[in-house]
């Protein structure tokens, strides 16, 4: 498991988009990337935050950022959850967890006394040039989408 710092490279892995397109950070430089990683569509904490970061998705376009939501759902359940929340945002299937493992979300967890592995709720602000320019790592949903806009219009400033 990779633990990704400040000032280090995204790293360039392509994952199909509910769009049925491949995509990675790199697709987008010149552009600021909000990368966030979440356990599982349609439930209720990773709904909230998908609608968060849809409602700010004007501003976030206005800072030249791009949001970008990662979980191990397939593109088919990407593609019904956004549909029925009317999401905006592009989501990507990690069904391997490869991105997850390369920025260390794919993480031992444990729920009632069960461990088992899944997505540390996190998000990564990368800068135009490829960097990781913050990170929040297990995410209280609450305000995050908020956050994350003020940490972007800062860096693009």
């Amino acid at each position: 498991m990779n633990e990704m710092t400040e000032g280090s490279d995204a790293p360039n892995i392509a994952l199909p988009a509910d769009n049925g397109n491949m995509m990675s950070v790199q697709d987008l430089n010149g552009q600021q990337v909000v990368l966030y990683f979440y356990p599982k569509d349609d439930t209720p904490g990773c709904t909230k935050e998908a609608i968060a970061f849809t409602a700010f998705l004007e501003q976030f376009a206005d800072q030249n950022t791009t949001i970008l939501g990662v979980s191990p759902d397939t593109v088919v359940k990407h593609g019904k959850f956004k549909a029925k929340h009317d999401l905006g945002i592009t989501l990507l299937a990690d069904e391997d967890h490869e991105l997850a493992n390369a920025y260390g979300v794919w993480v031992e967890k444990n729920m009632y006394g069960r461990k088992y592995m899944g997505i540390e709720r996190s998000t990564f602000l990368i800068d135009k040039t490829g960097k990781i320019a913050k990170i929040w790592r297990k995410v209280k949903v609450a305000g995050h989408a908020e956050a994350v806009l003020q940490e972007a219009t800062a860096l693009n400033n």
